[in-house]
C-alpha cells in the first residue's frame, strides 16, 4: 500500500511542501488526457488509499470525496484532444501535469511524477518514480482524482455520442469499442491518430 515514506525522503532533504502528480487516458482511443497534483499532509490516513487502477469505481468515487477534503491543496488539469493530435499524447501529458502542478493554489517546491519521465518544463525539483501510485500516498491520492474526472467526463460524452458506450469502456480499446468505431466511424472527441492501424483507408 502507498505510504509517505518517499514524501519524508524529500523533507529530509530540505524541502516543506511535496506533490504527488500522475495521469489517465494516455492510452484511451477517444478523449483528453487528465492530470492531477495533490499535496497531502503526511499525518493524514485515507483508508483503502491505492492505485487508481486496483480499486472499483465506486470506491474511487468516495475516496475522491475524501481526497479533496483532506488534500493540503489538489488541482486537476487535461492535456486537449487537440494537442495529442498536434503534438503527441506524451506532450500532451507533460502539458497536462505541468498544469495541474501551476494549478495548484498552496506551492509545492518538490514534485513526485508517476513514471520514468518528467514533465519537460517543469518549474520545481522533482523526481520520478515508477509505479509511483503504488508506493506513494501523494502520487496515488493524484491517481484516482486524475481518474474519476477523466471517467466523468467520458460519461458526459456517452450523453452526447451514446452510439459508442463510453459510459462502459471510458474510452479505451475494447473489443466492443473498436466494433462501434468501424460501424459508425469516428466522432469528434475520437484521437484520429491512434485510429490510423484501424481505419486503414476507411477514414
Amino acid at each position: 500500500m502507498p505510504d509517505f515514506e518517499i514524501e519524508k525522503s524529500a523533507f529530509e532533504r530540505g524541502y516543506k511542501l511535496v506533490c504527488g502528480v500522475d495521469e489517465a487516458g494516455r492510452g484511451p482511443l477517444a478523449g483528453p488526457v487528465c492530470a492531477a497534483a495533490v499535496i497531502l499532509p503526511t499525518d493524514t490516513i485515507i483508508e483503502g488509499l491505492n492505485d487508481s487502477k486496483k480499486i472499483s469505481e465506486k470506491k474511487r468515487e468516495l475516496l475522491y470525496d475524501v481526497i479533496c477534503e483532506k488534500a493540503i491543496a489538489y488541482s486537476i488539469a487535461f492535456g486537449t484532444l487537440e494537442e495529442i493530435e498536434t503534438l503527441n499524447i506524451l506532450e500532451a501529458t507533460f502539458l497536462a501535469m505541468n498544469r495541474s502542478i501551476d494549478g495548484l493554489e498552496i506551492k509545492p517546491d518538490y514534485a513526485l511524477i508517476d513514471g520514468n519521465k518528467a514533465p519537460k518544463g517543469i518549474n520545481i525539483p522533482c523526481e520520478t518514480v515508477i509505479k509511483g501510485d503504488a508506493k506513494s500516498a501523494s502520487i496515488a491520492a493524484a491517481s484516482i482524482l486524475a481518474k474519476v474526472t477523466r471517467d466523468r467526463l467520458l460519461m458526459e460524452y456517452d450523453t452526447q455520442y451514446p452510439e459508442y458506450n463510453f459510459k462502459k469502456h471510458k474510452g479505451y480499446g475494447t473489443k466492443e469499442h473498436t466494433e462501434l468505431i468501424l460501424k459508425h466511424g469516428p466522432c469528434p472527441i475520437h484521437r484520429l491518430s491512434f485510429l490510423k492501424k484501424l481505419l486503414g483507408d476507411k477514414k
